[in-house]
């Protein structure tokens, strides 16, 4: 594996020395885990500040949902409304933590970053908004690349979930295309990172394949961020039908990703997380070892 060893967001080094968690924050009414429940700002703040404490690295809020049934486009105007007042209140409540917004729109990435977030979490790779890759450039924001297929009212379902040959070198293929975008338009690489897009336009063996061969991805030399936290692969396995009580598979593939090369891992239940990658961390650090002599 070539696990990169900083990720550049906005002129600030992140240390990928361990296990960075990227908090989940939904500010939507329609989210397929949370959805209604961190509109207000004081509740999402309220969220914010208990995710910092249970050991977020980073925030990322998202305020447009791409679940899997009935997500429903919303306009920029819109999606900046429900945004910005919470991410201006937790920038003010929460200074030192790292911001990211999730989004496919340049005009609500524009309005995020000047409003204090570093990075942008663009599910579409930059394919739905091409003024996307320069308002990322011109910033110096740190940016994921997640692979997925067709829009945001169907790239949660299996509606484009067709591939021909193994689905890793198809989502490597239509994803490196995605990577040369970005750097043609001055994105700086040490400020990429990559998402395998677990769940997104991908059936559950889809998903396990991509989590199973995740170090191929790491090749790139990009760090590699991984959402796999409540997917439905998760209920299928596990036979657990609600979103929010899939906590421990969700763990266990979290655990799963950090240990094939993933730096960042996106969760909506931290707590447990964060101890479940402390201890495989302190592993592999204490496998690494020297021995001394006795």
């Amino acid at each position: 594996m070539s696990v990169p060893l900083t990720w550049l967001v906005r002129g600030r080094e992140l240390t990928l020395d361990r296990p960075i968690v990227m908090g989940i924050v939904n500010v939507t009414p329609d989210s397929f885990s949370d959805g209604g429940r961190y509109l207000s700002v004081d509740a999402a703040v309220r969220h914010c500040r208990a995710l910092v404490d249970d050991g977020a690295d980073i925030l990322d809020l998202g305020a447009e949902s791409t679940r899997p049934h009935g997500a429903q486009p919303v306009t920029a105007a819109e999606e900046i409304e429900r945004l910005l007042p919470v991410l201006v209140a937790v920038r003010a409540a929460l200074p030192g933590v790292t911001l990211s917004v999730d989004t496919v729109k340049s005009d609500v990435a524009r309005a995020a970053l000047d409003a204090g977030a570093a990075i942008v979490n663009d599910v579409s790779a930059l394919r739905l908004d091409p003024r996307m890759a320069r308002v990322v450039s011109d910033s110096g924001a740190g940016v994921v690349l997640m692979h997925s297929r067709g829009g945001v009212a169907d790239m949660g379902t299996y509606a484009h979930a067709e591939y021909h040959g193994d689905v890793m070198d198809v989502v490597q293929h239509e994803l490196g295309t995605q990577l040369a975008v970005a750097k043609a338009a001055g994105i700086a690489p040490a400020s990429i990172a990559v998402d395998p897009g677990i769940g997104f336009s991908k059936r559950p063996a889809d998903s396990l394949r991509m989590l199973g061969m995740l170090e191929r991805m790491t090749s790139w030399g990009h760090p590699v961020v991984v959402g796999a936290s409540r997917k439905r692969f998760i209920g299928s396995i596990t036979g657990v039908p609600e979103a929010d009580a899939r906590v421990h598979g969700s763990v266990g593939a979290a655990v799963a990703a950090y240990d094939r090369g993933a730096s960042v891992v996106r969760v909506h239940d931290v707590a447990a997380t964060r101890h479940a990658l402390d201890v495989v961390a302190a592993i592999r650090r204490a496998a690494s070892m020297t021995p001394q002599p006795a």
